[in-house]
């Protein structure tokens, strides 16, 4: 999957221009490639319609909405608030498991210094791998493994879990978190959730638990509406830290 070169943006859509060595064909007319090629952050170019595109190039963000995906996804909604409740940085070293498609591991490793990434699944491994090398991302380790049966690294800021039995995971966290580590699961179902708080061992304080929904509006002039298609439940955030 090649990366993208270009993002071009009209009033009200994006277009994302993986091949700048070819015409770029939209609804809106064709921009030529030597436009494309030409073509700077911050430039208008016009399609043979004459209709006007905004050029830029791609951001982390433009890059990461293309990755492949498999397995459901941890919403950007949802790895907001864990990024802000554990508050991990260009120094944090974290641990992510039950990978998927990779989308949370790629999300940390924009933000991290260091990333483990554990999914057991063959096939979800080869993906996330994918999606790791299309985003050009060195700073991740990825691993084939099976986190019920252990966590090798230590000392960690962070472990983020999306897995059917999180609670099997606290007793192997507590030994690789450094004291003050968080550790975060998500679970789509309140009985996970009850299951994982209530196995947390005194190394753990259990901050909180909760339920992030997005509700976008329409902003028309004066017309201001809550938009029709809300993003509403998509899993429960446990919140836990490592106190001894």
């Amino acid at each position: 999957m090649k990366q993208i070169q270009k993002i071009l943006i009209s009033r009200t859509k994006k277009y994302y221009v993986r091949d700048i060595e070819a015409d770029f064909h939209t609804e809106l007319g064709f921009i030529r490639k030597e436009d494309l090629k030409n073509s700077k952050p911050g430039d208008i170019l016009e399609t043979n319609k004459k209709n006007r595109l905004y050029c830029f190039d791609p951001s982390f963000i433009d890059q990461y909405q293309k990755i492949r995906r498999g397995a459901q996804i941890i919403s950007r909604k949802d790895l907001g608030i864990i990024i802000a409740e554990t508050g991990i940085s260009k120094k944090s070293i974290v641990l992510d498991s039950g990978a998927g498609s990779g989308a949370a591991t790629c999300f940390y490793a924009n933000l991290c210094k260091k990333v483990y990434s554990y999914e057991l699944r063959e096939d979800y491994y080869k993906l996330v791998k994918k999606n790791i090398e299309f985003l050009g991302q060195k700073n991740v380790s990825l691993k084939n493994k099976d986190i019920y049966q252990g966590i090798s690294e230590k000392n960690l800021d962070m472990i983020s879990l999306d897995l059917p039995e999180p609670w099997k995971v606290i007793p192997h966290a507590a030994k690789a978190l450094k004291p003050g580590g968080f550790l975060v699961s998500y679970s789509p179902c309140i009985p996970q959730v009850i299951d994982f708080v209530n196995a947390l061992t005194k190394e753990f304080i259990h901050l909180k638990t909760d339920e992030i929904i997005d509700r976008q509006w329409e902003i028309a002039e004066r017309k201001v509406r809550p938009k029709t298609r809300q993003i509403g439940h998509t899993g429960f955030l446990s919140f836990a830290r490592k106190i001894m």
